[in-house]
């Protein structure tokens, strides 16, 4: 690593650390010619996820987004910003982790449905109704319905 001070090409590294994702790793160096020291930090450079949207467009996965609409369905409900970056942190890394390159929105939507049921079901038909464009009320019924026979069924 070069030294920004001196241009140095011998440098030392005297600390690394993991930072708190995991994905890039602080390194305190030391320049043996000019005594100075700096700071780098490395990252896994990884080819972008791509977004079958249901139009068939393309688009590059976008975690901001994806916070966005969450935040947007748990607007006012006791659910709290590091719940939203959990799931949107589980989601990515899902997608991420996944051998494909690209992915459906469909599937996005769908993992983000699954955790948000569990946590506030509001937000969850929020977000559904949204997510699955709900057409008229009996669309929103029949979500609605799903989500009392799955809630009977968990009593018994």
């Amino acid at each position: 690593m070069k030294c920004p001070f001196c241009n140095n090409e011998d440098t030392k590294v005297i600390d690394s650390r993991s930072q708190d994702d995991n994905t890039t790793i602080r390194r305190r160096r030391y320049c043996e010619k000019c005594g100075k020291r700096f700071t780098t930090y490395e990252r896994i450079d990884t080819i972008p996820m791509t977004v079958i949207k249901s139009n068939g467009t393309r688009e590059t996965f976008d975690k901001n987004k994806l916070i966005s609409g969450i935040m947007k369905s748990c607007n006012k409900r006791p659910i709290t910003a590091n719940q939203i970056k959990e799931i949107a942190d589980d989601v990515e890394n899902a997608v991420m982790s996944s051998m494909d390159k690209e992915i459906e929105s469909k599937s996005i939507g769908n993992m983000v449905m699954d955790r948000l049921k569990d946590i506030d079901e509001v937000a969850y038909v929020r977000f559904a109704s949204v997510y699955r464009q709900f057409k008229d009320i009996n669309t929103f019924m029949d979500e609605l319905n799903k989500i009392m026979d799955e809630k009977k069924n968990e009593k018994k």
